[in-house]
């Protein structure tokens, strides 16, 4: 059992960061049931992109949130829940009737956990926008990619899970935690503009100082010097070079053949002629040779693997970073002690009425 064991959460269906968020929310052990939208058939629920991996670990209930009935049976049931998460866009679910007022009126110790784009407020809360729109405006996206290219997209880890995702999942934890001793719920309100801003607290510090430039690959972590960076080998394939500190840097050269004298390290007039050597000298072997000869030093130097290879490599076996449940897919994170990473590829659907039944006992959080 996870340390969520026990807790209630209902996910309200949808795409990106509240289907991440209730995954996570499932893995470490809640109780999520995902409200999906009625009159689908059960064979056809699970069909959206992501779904065989994105929505394990809970049961999908469907309702119609335009029905009265089914509304007014959505709201005893948010009476049982601790939390409630939802990613409509701003007005979406007051319109439903389902807004925080009404639903926190029923429960006062709920948590109301919000995720969008923009936030729920702000000039331009009501716009459309995706995961590229929100890390652009947030100052996260600039720095992405080489320096003579436009910015280019790290997938949509940033705005969509890290800055959308997992803002809205500790914004949660920390609400029921504070509810669990006040009786008194929160609304969350994750915008993932301000999420992906957070996550770059690390270069507004060192910008401050006049140690990080706006140029992409002219900086310490962007690729700009010749130890934090990945090359080409022989074979096509790629290795990462993550040589930041001294003795690590040295045991990279030495690896490399080199001497201090030939490849200072912080010359940064030296850093283009360098890099150029450094990359002749990766274009010389295969991927996997260098990994070899890299193992076990404290060179930084590691292979860029593929997803597939990423499964098969033996320490993500030997810790089962990877697991199989239907498909090859990522083990919850983090590790708890005495508690199973184990998931079900099982998809349960269950009626809504069944589901009110489940939740008539009280929740391990009521406090009243």
């Amino acid at each position: 059992m996870g340390p969520l064991a026990g807790l209630r959460i209902i996910e309200f269906d949808g795409l990106g960061p509240v289907t991440f968020a209730g995954m996570v929310l499932a893995d470490m052990g809640a109780e999520v049931l995902r409200l999906t939208r009625g009159g689908a058939a059960p064979a056809a629920v699970f069909d959206d992109v992501g779904g065989e991996v994105l929505h394990r670990g809970r049961t999908a209930v469907p309702v119609d949130l335009k029905s009265p009935d089914d509304r007014d049976r959505v709201l005893a049931l948010i009476e049982s829940a601790d939390a409630l998460i939802e990613g409509f866009r701003p007005g979406v679910m007051e319109r439903l009737g389902l807004g925080p007022d009404i639903c926190t009126a029923r429960n006062p110790r709920l948590v109301y956990g919000r995720v969008t784009g923009w936030g729920q407020t702000g000039p331009m809360a009501d716009q459309v926008g995706h995961d590229i729109n929100y890390i652009a405006l947030s100052g996260a996206l600039y720095p992405m990619g080489a320096g003579d290219r436009p910015p280019l997209p790290p997938l949509n880890l940033i705005g969509d899970y890290g800055g959308g995702a997992m803002m809205l999942v500790s914004g949660v934890l920390a609400a029921m935690l504070e509810a669990r001793s006040t009786g008194r719920g929160r609304v969350v309100d994750a915008a993932m503009t301000d999420g992906s801003a957070l996550l770059t607290s690390l270069f507004h510090a060192l910008r401050s100082r006049g140690l990080w430039s706006d140029a992409r690959e002219a900086n310490l972590l962007d690729g700009g010097t010749p130890f934090y960076r990945c090359y080409t080998c022989k074979d096509g394939g790629f290795v990462a070079v993550g040589a930041l500190e001294p003795r690590f840097y040295a045991a990279f050269i030495n690896g490399l053949g080199l001497t201090p004298d030939e490849a200072p390290q912080f010359d940064r007039s030296n850093w283009p002629a360098l890099q150029a050597r450094i990359k002749a000298l990766f274009a010389t072997r295969d991927r996997d040779d260098w990994a070899a000869h890299f193992a076990g030093t404290e060179a930084c130097v590691t292979p860029v693997l593929t997803m597939a290879e990423a499964a098969a490599h033996p320490h993500n076996r030997a810790r089962e970073t990877f697991v199989e449940a239907g498909i090859t897919q990522p083990a919850p994170a983090p590790r708890f002690a005495e508690a199973a990473a184990a998931i079900s590829a099982e998809r349960r659907v269950l009626p809504l009425d069944r589901a009110l039944a489940d939740w008539a006992e009280p929740s391990v959080l009521d406090v009243s």
